[in-house]
């Protein structure tokens, strides 16, 4: 996802008919060469190379150099099946020492998840159940519940405190989760990791799926027999390490986190590869399970 705000360059290298045709060839054909683009877009090679160079720089397009029968040749790629351009940032509420992000559960830049899975918005399912490429679906902007059984979500929050230029003290992300399994069962533990610009900071075991009554705001339409509510967790990560609830989790600080080197914060939420619990994963937004919020980012700023 692109917010238009902050990625003007991202914006404006979008701006250009015959960029947005190599993107949608590359995505078609897969990875081509300079020449190869230009024989089936018709264009010259260096009306190609320029642009190629654009979509490079503002990392729309990758570019691998190899070798060739004759010299070296520049392979070009893009990873991307979509681009979404966001023109209004998420919701931001600043106090002074705080900034707090609401992130919306459907609005993740990447996921890779497996079935079991599915999504609901507020008022029925989206898309069909234990398909995992309804996870691409425009209409999962609309997701309140999100559930999966291997693999990952991942979200894009904008690191305000690098654009005030102020120091973070504390990182906290509040969000609601249970364990996954077809049905409900309180016994059904899982082990649930949470990782911040690509550093892992801590795993959280779930006990269980919970279904023994209706989660406070979960919607009558949603039959009894289905996940119901999960438990609020707050992760905070300090100068001394993460904690979990208070709890110290794992001794990953902020300085591992590098935030200051980032415009963002990446918050990536799944089911570690070789978990001793692969029980998946129940994610709760507003209007489902018990807490009736989004995503939280909460960053505490130093004095």
């Amino acid at each position: 996802m692109v917010v238009a705000e902050e990625n003007g360059e991202t914006v404006r290298s979008l701006a250009s008919p015959v960029r947005l045709h190599i993107l949608r060839l590359l995505r078609e054909r897969g990875p081509l060469n300079v020449n190869d683009i230009g024989k089936a877009l018709g264009l010259p090679q260096s009306t190609v190379a320029t642009n190629v160079q654009i979509l490079e720089k503002s990392a729309l397009l990758r570019t691998e150099t190899v070798k060739a029968s004759k010299g070296q040749q520049k392979i070009c790629s893009t990873p991307f099946d979509e681009i979404v351009i966001r023109l209004a940032r998420p919701p931001v509420e600043r106090k002074q020492d705080l900034i707090e992000v609401a992130m919306p559960l459907g609005l993740y830049t990447s996921c890779s998840v497996s079935a079991p899975c599915g999504l609901c918005s507020e008022d029925g399912v989206i898309g069909l159940l234990d398909v995992p490429d309804f996870f691409l679906d425009p209409a999962r902007m609309q997701a309140m519940l999100i559930w999966f059984s291997r693999g990952y979500v991942e979200y894009k929050f904008p690191n305000n405190a690098k654009l005030m230029k102020a120091q973070i003290e504390a990182l906290e992300f509040s969000l609601e989760m249970s364990s996954e399994v077809p049905g409900t069962n309180v016994n059904w533990p899982s082990d649930i990791s949470l990782w911040v610009n690509g550093v892992k900071i801590g795993t959280w075991t779930s006990p269980g799926d919970y279904g023994d009554k209706r989660g406070t705001y979960t919607p009558r339409w949603w039959k009894l027999e289905g996940s119901q509510y999960g438990k609020l967790t707050n992760w905070r990560v300090t100068e001394r390490g993460t904690y979990l609830d208070g709890i110290k989790l794992s001794s990953v600080n902020l300085a591992q986190l590098d935030l200051q080197s980032h415009h963002s914060i990446r918050l990536r939420i799944g089911i570690e590869e070789g978990a001793r619990h692969p029980g998946g994963v129940n994610i709760f937004g507003r209007h489902f399970g018990n807490h009736d919020q989004d995503i939280l980012l909460r960053m505490h700023l130093r004095r």
